[in-house]
């Protein structure tokens, strides 16, 4: 049926172009979206549904018909032809007919996301009661799905790249070595808040140069090249890092400061660590006065060397040698080094074993010199940009560089040679044969498949060319080389169906099987894994499960915590915010690692306990260090071992009184409600809000000689604009919730003052949606998301669909998300169900030919 307006039948339009599903919406669209998630107890009556659905035993069964009628009353006089055009409303209903709707579903997808939402008809506009509202939604939903259900679309296929971080991955697993693939790869673009995305994960030819030149130089690095050239890598410690107690656990207890890093020794050899101190502006060590300080340098908590920085060789320097300063041995070498110029870097040369080895540095704590003083804290806005020539304090290091390998040997016993070589030739006849059993477990593993006789023989042709420059390891390391730039093994390539006139199929378990792995761990699968899939245990839905199973509860899921949440929620940002250290002189290096590390912490742990993702709205613990505590206000949390803490009250409950969150969101001199907004509808809600429109005027602040303003009459004076209004109503109520939090995430009551030595305006943390409902501070906006969990938790699932794909969701795919949250429901939405449903899903199972 068509519908009608005026007694005029109005013909079907021609249709524009679907939005790609999580784009952008519009005003309107936002603006309902706004007050059905923010509405913690709507009223009900005619005016409003009810925030929770109706049973199923009181909405009545709805019919094509009736949900004519409703939307005809409700809906048609906005959303017209003339409306659309005018970009007043996504979508016009003009021309579409409840009884084919799956001949429009583009259309209808956006009509039944805008009704769950409630956001049809917007705040002010007569609305259905709530049980009519439910069963129009709920049946638009159901046809949908019947819909998808009949013709099942997974969404194209694409060849998929390699990203640096799952290069970085791979490269790990499969030889068993640590590289940095930011130092040999560029940054990937990102899209959907993701950097895995298939279509904008392109190959250029400095990109392809750039993977030559990584397959040369981790293939040497793997095989234990013995012509490996010294090389030099620099380990810095950030200025602002304060190094007067205990920085790191991989430092031993009775250090203060310094560094620990994981670096790789290619060779067996004597390799350089040269230590830095941190100098002033005028490139003075500071900290070196009369005061002996030992500085201790150790490979994995052996001693190498110790020196003495400051306090020349008087009297201190004797009582500190004598009570801290001692030899050790690493291959029975005896190493113990002194020095007390001011001037010159400290450096010691040390034989070392092949492998990845921790290297530390860091000051011994001398009681005698401190004796329980408790010193004031580190003032951080002069601390390491003082351009005077003060040499007090207590110095620091600077910069580790570790160079080598001097006359390095290939390595014995090292993991990355155990993985690829797994015989070895007894003789000269036995080469061949030994070469091809290591081509195939090398080439198997790389390219995530049982590998054929032509595949060995092609390889073998490396080999030999590689064996007549050298000897067998030569001819290996070639080999390695040219499988490491093979495009088997730098892309995801689809493989066609087994019945060439298929439209849709179900990829086979070799297919498969690496879409899990780089879904759960960002990296290539393992032995057991590609194993089912050659036995063809993933077509086994048990099978399959099982492997899930075992996969989220290896210590390499940890990936997924990581790589997942750090893009949809983006805390990569942390490591760029700069505070301004003027006026937040508590912001250190020390503060912004331990808020990145809580929150990692976090997220970690509620994966591998499998908890609800409604936790990360509610959780009430947190894991603290004496730092981080201190800057929260949480008593007897002592020294740099973080630790898991019950919060003592709701303020920072779940993610939205994170530190790191409520820093990233801020800007370096004052907080931003803006941005915390945008951050929440972005990330949380699902729904991000329009691009600001052009020339909008900057917040005015108070000026000198003003009386203090708070930044709620800023922002009032600012939506005076009409233009900036139809923005800020929907961002703002969310970021004044959170408003008792500064830009550095402590607790405050009062505002900033503009003017210093004043008190700054008292905060007003509370909120109003536009249909007139009130919440105020963290508390408030918790219970109103959780009001809203459905919404919340199909924002997750569209999330984690989106990184498990490597695509951009579509209006075909959200039939999936609603499966895929409905069948969470049962166990409170824990993190191994909404898994195991993108699992079980169709477009992670199935692949669909052509566009």
């Amino acid at each position: 049926m068509l519908y009608q307006r005026a007694g005029v039948t109005a013909k079907a339009p021609r249709r524009p172009p679907h939005r790609p599903f999580g784009r952008k919406l519009g005003l309107a669209t936002l603006a309902g979206l706004w007050v059905s998630a923010a509405v913690a107890s709507p009223a009900p009556g005619p005016q409003g549904p009810e925030a929770a659905p109706a049973s199923a035993a009181s909405v009545p069964a709805a019919t094509a018909e009736s949900v004519h009628a409703t939307l005809n009353r409700y809906c048609l006089t906005c959303h017209t032809d003339r409306g659309q055009a005018a970009g007043l409303v996504p979508v016009s209903l003009q021309g579409l007919d409840t009884g084919e709707v799956r001949a429009h579903r583009a259309e209808w997808e956006q009509v039944a996301l805008k009704l769950r939402a409630g956001m049809m008809p917007p705040a002010g506009r007569p609305r259905p009661d709530a049980v009519t509202y439910d069963a129009v939604a709920g049946w638009l939903e159901a046809e949908l799905d019947r819909a998808a259900a009949d013709d099942p679309n997974p969404g194209r296929t694409t060849v998929h790249r390699l990203n640096r971080v799952q290069y970085g991955n791979a490269i790990r697993d499969l030889l068993g070595i640590e590289i940095d693939p930011e130092a040999l790869l560029p940054p990937d673009d990102e899209d959907e808040g993701f950097d895995n995305i298939a279509d904008v994960l392109s190959v250029s030819p400095t990109l392809m140069e750039r993977y030559l030149y990584a397959a040369r130089q981790v293939s040497q690095l793997a095989v234990g090249d013995s012509t490996l050239r010294p090389r030099f890598d620099t380990y810095r410690v950030p200025d602002r890092e304060i190094q007067d107690d205990h920085t790191s656990d991989e430092l031993p207890f009775g250090t203060r400061g310094g560094i620990a890093v994981r670096h790789y020794f290619p060779l067996d050899g004597e390799y350089s660590i040269r230590v830095g101190l941190r100098r002033n502006f005028y490139n003075y060590i500071r900290g070196i006065g009369n005061t002996a300080h030992p500085l201790d340098v150790r490979v994995d908590d052996v001693r190498v060397a110790t020196f003495v920085a400051g306090g020349g060789l008087g009297a201190d320097a004797e009582r500190c040698i004598a009570s801290f300063c001692g030899s050790s041995g690493m291959g029975g070498a005896e190493w113990e080094w002194y020095a007390n110029h001011a001037d010159d870097d400290f450096e010691v040369r040390v034989q070392v074993p092949a492998g990845l080895r921790t290297v530390g540095v860091a000051f011994v704590r001398n009681p005698a010199l401190e004796e329980g003083v408790l010193q004031p804290p580190v003032d951080m806005s002069t601390f390491g940009y003082s351009t005077d020539e003060e040499m007090g304090g207590n110095p620091a290091v600077g910069n580790v560089v570790i160079g080598g390998p001097f006359d390095g040997m290939t390595p014995a016993e090292v993991a990355s040679r155990q993985r690829i070589f797994v015989c070895s030739p007894a003789d000269g006849a036995g080469e061949e044969s030994c070469a091809k059993e290591i081509i195939t477990t090398l080439a198997r593993r790389a390219y995530r498949r049982p590998v054929t006789a032509a595949d060995v023989e092609h390889l073998f042709g490396f080999f030999e060319s590689g064996r007549r420059q050298g000897d067998f390891d030569s001819g290996v390391q070639t080999v390695l080389e040219r499988v490491l730039v093979d495009p088997e093994f730098l892309f995801r390539v689809p493989r066609p169906p087994a019945d060439a006139d298929a439209v849709v199929y179900r990829m086979d378990d070799l297919e498969l099987a690496p879409r899990l792995s780089f879904f759960l761990w960002n990296s290539v699968p393992d032995d057991a894994l590609l194993a089912a899939a050659e036995r063809g245990a993933l077509s086994d839905p048990e099978g399959l499960e099982r492997q899930v199973r075992r996969m989220l509860a290896d210590p390499r899921s940890e990936r997924l915590s990581r790589n997942f949440f750090e893009l949809w929620l983006e805390l990569h940002k942390i490591r760029n915010v700069a505070p301004d250290p003027t006026i937040f002189p508590a912001f250190d290096e020390n503060l912004r690692d331990a808020m990145q590390r809580e929150t990692e912490l976090f997220l970690a742990s509620q994966l591998r306990e499998d908890r609800s993702a409604l936790d990360l709205l509610r959780a009430d613990y947190t894991f603290v260090n004496e730092r981080l505590a201190r800057h929260y206000g949480i008593p007897d949390v002592y020294g740099n071992h973080f630790r898991r803490v019950t919060l003592p009250d709701d303020r920072r409950a779940g993610l939205i009184g994170k530190g790191s969150i409520l820093t990233l969101t801020s800007y370096s001199t004052r907080t931003s409600v803006v941005n915390r907004g945008k951050w929440l509808l972005e990330r949380v809600l699902g729904a991000p809000p329009p691009a600001p429109p052009a020339n909008v005027p900057p917040l005015e602040e108070s000026g000198d000689g003003a009386a203090p303003t708070s930044q709620r009459e800023r922002m009032e004076a600012h939506r005076a604009n009409p233009s900036c209004a139809v923005c800020h109503r929907l961002t703002d109520p969310l970021g004044f919730s959170l408003d008792n939090f500064d830009a550095i995430g402590r607790w405050r009551t009062t505002d900033d003052p503009r003017i210093p030595g004043q008190r700054g305006p008292v905060i007003d943390a509370s909120g109003v949606t536009p249909d007139g409902h009130r919440f105020e501070g963290p508390a408030g906006l918790r219970a109103l998301l959780l009001d809203r969990r459905q919404q919340f938790v199909r924002t997750v699932a569209e999330k984690l669909l989106t990184y498990a794909l490597g695509r951009r969701l579509e209006y075909y795919d959200r039939p999936v998300v609603r499966r895929i949250v409905r069948s969470a429901e049962e166990s409170d939405y824990r993190w191994s169900a909404l898994v195991q449903g993108v699992v079980e899903s169709a477009p992670f199972q199935l692949r669909r030919v052509g566009s």
